[in-house]
C-alpha cells in the first residue's frame, strides 16, 4: 500500500492550491479526483475567462454561521498574493466592474498555472480515481477503484452540490458527517429566483429584459443588473440577494436607483398630459417592462387624466417593489453551495478538524460562501493555502 504525507481529495480550485502548498513544503502529496480533468469549474467560470479574485475581498463579504471564521485564512493569503502568482506566470488580466479580475485570455491559463505549480512541487495527480472508502487508524486509509493509499493528513476539497452536471456531489459533507463533524444544512446560493401566480404572469413575457436595480433582503442590498427569465428573476443583483433570501421571505427591488420615481411621473403628467403612461414609463424603464407595468398599475388613460394618487402608488412601487419568491432554480443553476461543514468544528487558522487530527476541510465544502465576483475563488485559494501550510 502506497504511503503519502498528504492526500487531497478534489482537484478543483481549493484542492489544487492545498496540494501545491503542501508539496512546496516538501510533503509527499497525492491529489485525487473522480473527474477526467482537473479544475473543471475553473474552466467554465467567468464565461470561460475565470473571475479569479476581487480587489475588494474583505471578510464582511462572506456568509457563514460564524462571520469571523474566514478572517484568518483571508488575511494569511490575500487577493494580492494570488495576483502576484498570476503575474509571475505572465497571465494578462483586467478589472471589470466592482473589483472583479478576469483573465484577458482563457480560464485554461489559470488551470495550467496551478497544474504547473503542483508539478513543480512534486504533487502526484491522479484523475479518474473514485474514492470508495475512508477509514482512520494511526493514519488515514483511502480506498479507491484503483487501489488503496494511506496518509497522515487528509484534505477534503470536493466542493458542494452546485452544478451537478459538472460532477458535484455531497461527498465532503458525507465524509465529514462520518467523522462526526457537524454540517450546516446546505442550500443553493448565487442562484436565480423563481416565482408563481401573478408575479410570474408578469415576468414570463418579459424574459430577456434587463435593467440596473437595487435588490434588498433584510439589511443586504446589491446595486447591479437584474434579468427577467421564463421562471422569474436572475442577473447579478438577484444572484447576490438569493444568498441572503430564505423561503417565505420577500425581497424588495428598486427599479429606478438614485431617481425620484414619483417626482418624475408627476412632472411628466404636467409636461406631457396627452402622452400615454407606457410612453412616459418607457423613458425611465425598458419598453417591454414599461408597457407591462403601465397595464398592471395604471388606468388606460393619457397622463393628464390619471390621478396623482395612482401615479404616487406606481412611483412607490417602482422604488420598492416587494415580491415573495416561490423558490430558486436549485443546484443545477446555483453558482455555489451555502452551508457546509460547520466552522465551529474547524480551526480558522489551519482548516483542520479540531477533534480529528490530520483531517482538513477547505473551499466550498465549508460553511463559508462569498459574494458573486471572484470572492469564492479567493476563499478557495486562501483556505487551500491555510490547509497546505499545516497538512
Amino acid at each position: 500500500m502506497t504511503e503519502f504525507d498528504v492526500v487531497v481529495i478534489g482537484a478543483g480550485a481549493a484542492g489544487l492550491f492545498a496540494a501545491m502548498r503542501a508539496g512546496q513544503r516538501g510533503r509527499r502529496v497525492l491529489l485525487l479526483d473522480h473527474a477526467d480533468e482537473a479544475g473543471k469549474k475553473i474552466l467554465i467560470s467567468g464565461g470561460g475567462r475565470c473571475n479569479f479574485t476581487n480587489l475588494g475581498v474583505v471578510p464582511e463579504r462572506f456568509l457563514s454561521a460564524n462571520p469571523h471564521f474566514a478572517r484568518s485564512a483571508l488575511a494569511r493569503y490575500t487577493q494580492r498574493d494570488f495576483i502576484a502568482l498570476v503575474t509571475k506566470h505572465r497571465i494578462a488580466f483586467h478589472e471589470k466592474t466592482l473589483g472583479q479580475l478576469f483573465c484577458d485570455g482563457s480560464a485554461r491559463q489559470v488551470v495550467d498555472m496551478l497544474l504547473a505549480e503542483c508539478e513543480a512541487a512534486g504533487v502526484d495527480l491522479r484523475l479518474r480515481h473514485r474514492v470508495t472508502d475512508i477509514t482512520r487508524g494511526d493514519r488515514f486509509t483511502i480506498a479507491t477503484d484503483h487501489g488503496a493509499v494511506t496518509a497522515a493528513s487528509l484534505v477534503l476539497a470536493t466542493g458542494g452540490l452546485s452544478i451537478p452536471k459538472m460532477g458535484a456531489t455531497g461527498f465532503a459533507h458525507d465524509v465529514a458527517r462520518r467523522f462526526g463533524l457537524p454540517v450546516v444544512a446546505p442550500r443553493p446560493g448565487l442562484v436565480p429566483l423563481t416565482f408563481d401566480d401573478a408575479a410570474l404572469d408578469l415576468m414570463r413575457p418579459l424574459a430577456g429584459v434587463a435593467l440596473p436595480i437595487v435588490a434588498r433582503c433584510g439589511r443586504a442590498a446589491f446595486p447591479e443588473a437584474m434579468l427577467f427569465t421564463h421562471r422569474g428573476l436572475s442577473g447579478p443583483s438577484v444572484l447576490q440577494i438569493s444568498s441572503y433570501w430564505r423561503d417565505g421571505e420577500a425581497i424588495t427591488l428598486d427599479l429606478l436607483p438614485d431617481r425620484d420615481a414619483t417626482g418624475l411621473l408627476l412632472a411628466a403628467k404636467r409636461a406631457r398630459p396627452k402622452a400615454e403612461a407606457r410612453t412616459v414609463l418607457a423613458d425611465l424603464l425598458p419598453q417591454r417592462l414599461a408597457q407591462a407595468l403601465a397595464a398592471a398599475h395604471l388606468p388606460p388613460r393619457i397622463m393628464g387624466e390619471i390621478g396623482d394618487a395612482d401615479l404616487k402608488r406606481l412611483g412607490a412601487m417602482l422604488k420598492a417593489w416587494r415580491i415573495e419568491p416561490a423558490g430558486t432554480e436549485g443546484y443545477a443553476k446555483a453558482e455555489v453551495t451555502l452551508g457546509g461543514v460547520d466552522t465551529a468544528a474547524l480551526s480558522s487558522k489551519t482548516m483542520a478538524a479540531k477533534d480529528i487530527p490530520g483531517l482538513f476541510v477547505i473551499g466550498e465544502a465549508v460553511d463559508v460562501t462569498g459574494w458573486l465576483g471572484g470572492y469564492n475563488f479567493q476563499w478557495a485559494w486562501s483556505s487551500g493555502w491555510a490547509a497546505g501550510e499545516a497538512a
